[in-house]
């Protein structure tokens, strides 16, 4: 007879909300799961890197020393709250409420953290073991910089001899209704501020100023101009958007010194993050021909496209949602950027957990229901995984 007590899933959840996780603080919150994972068996290990008010704690459990390795990777950190006065339910104290379960990060993404524990305790509490390992792979930096989480630990545990076989990402990739969206694939982000630095005058004798203005806004025209591509079978077209256009000056009468810009790209598998660095200097490099400033691009790629084909895992993970929704999900790469883009280089990654309709918003929630559910899911993705 198995030692192991079945759990609730939602009561897990709660119990991870109120652990105020705001990114870099833990506030506990890896501790209640390393806790409870240390009862199911698996070794678990704390990753702590960097210094002071920088510092982020990591966690990778395993069950299990063969192959394969199935990694369950997620976060515990959470966005601020925001103006706490507007939230209907306190944003730690983890409500139910009217069938919902409110507070921060009960969508993004403790609720799905807590059903794959919920899952997997089920499971093991039947007698259930896995034909391989289990895996978790859990940041304290995936809201925030992302410099001192997923990327480092992967590297750390790679060091260590860890391999990952598959991956599965708990991130709330179902826009309206649990079951409709996997996603597969995200785009890459490169995010750019240029500076042009010019010579202050007045406006009436511009022959002894150098205007900052006119550059800045040929070069954001020169970017504009260009038509990246069409997408392609798996990516919608890459876009550039500019954010922000800062010259500062409230006189009228003054050239300024100083012209910024910033803008980001959110480029597919059409394109690398430094073919597109090199097409911007170059444009750069133009524009400063017939300009006696200054121009500076900072140019930072923070994440690659990526994809992960249909194949025999991500039919496996559309065939368990299936079976518990009825409904088949649809393979995704649109939205944001997530951890997955550190994750493609060790194993092939995939999406799938709540519904996201309320993340980083004022009273975040998500359907109690749906945490039972996406634990079925879990649960019947985990037997056909080891079958």
């Amino acid at each position: 007879m198995s030692l192991i007590a079945k759990i609730d899933p939602v009561e897990f959840a709660q119990d991870l909300i109120r652990c105020p996780s705001i990114t870099p603080a833990d506030a506990g919150a890896l501790g209640v799961l390393e806790a409870h994972l240390t009862r199911l068996g698996f070794d678990c290990r704390r990753y702590p890197f960097g210094e002071g008010a920088d510092r982020v704690d990591n966690l990778y459990a395993r069950f299990g020393d063969q192959a394969p390795n199935f990694c369950f990777a997620g976060h515990t950190d959470v966005v601020p709250v925001g103006d706490q006065a507007k939230w209907d339910n306190a944003p730690f104290e983890a409500q139910i409420k009217d069938g919902q379960l409110w507070g921060r990060g009960a969508a993004d993404m403790k609720g799905a953290i807590a059903a794959f524990i919920g899952a997997l305790t089920n499971l093991m509490a039947e007698g259930w073991t896995p034909g391989g390992s289990v895996s978790f792979l859990i940041t304290g930096d995936e809201e925030g910089p992302a410099v001192n989480g997923t990327d480092k630990l992967l590297q750390a545990i790679a060091e260590d001899g860890e391999e990952i076989t598959h991956c599965l990402v708990g991130e709330p990739t179902n826009p309206d209704a649990l079951g409709d969206m996997i996603k597969n694939g995200r785009r890459g982000s490169l995010n750019a501020k240029i500076t042009v630095q010019g010579h202050q005058g007045h406006v009436a004798y511009p022959h002894r100023a150098q205007n900052p203005v006119p550059p800045l806004l040929d070069l954001l025209s020169r970017l504009r101009a260009r038509h990246l591509d069409d997408g392609n079978e798996f990516f919608q077209p890459s876009n550039l958007e500019i954010t922000s256009v800062d010259v500062g000056n409230p006189a009228h009468n003054v050239i300024p010194e100083t012209a910024k810009a910033q803008f980001n790209i959110r480029f597919n598998t059409e394109h690398r993050g430094q073919a597109l660095k090199d097409w911007i200097n170059r444009e750069v490099a133009e524009v400063q021909k017939g300009f006696d400033g200054k121009i500076q691009a900072d140019l930072r790629v923070t994440g690659e496209a990526f994809l992960t084909t249909p194949c025999a895992f991500v039919g496996l993970v559309q065939d368990a949602i299936e079976t518990v929704t009825g409904r088949r999900p649809e393979l995704s790469t649109s939205g944001g950027t997530s951890d997955a883009r550190y994750i493609t280089h060790y194993a092939p990654v995939i999406e799938f957990g709540l519904v996201g309709a309320t993340i980083h918003q004022v009273n975040e929630r998500v359907d109690v229901a749906d945490i039972v559910t996406l634990t079925d899911i879990y649960t019947d993705m985990l037997k056909r995984y080891f079958s």
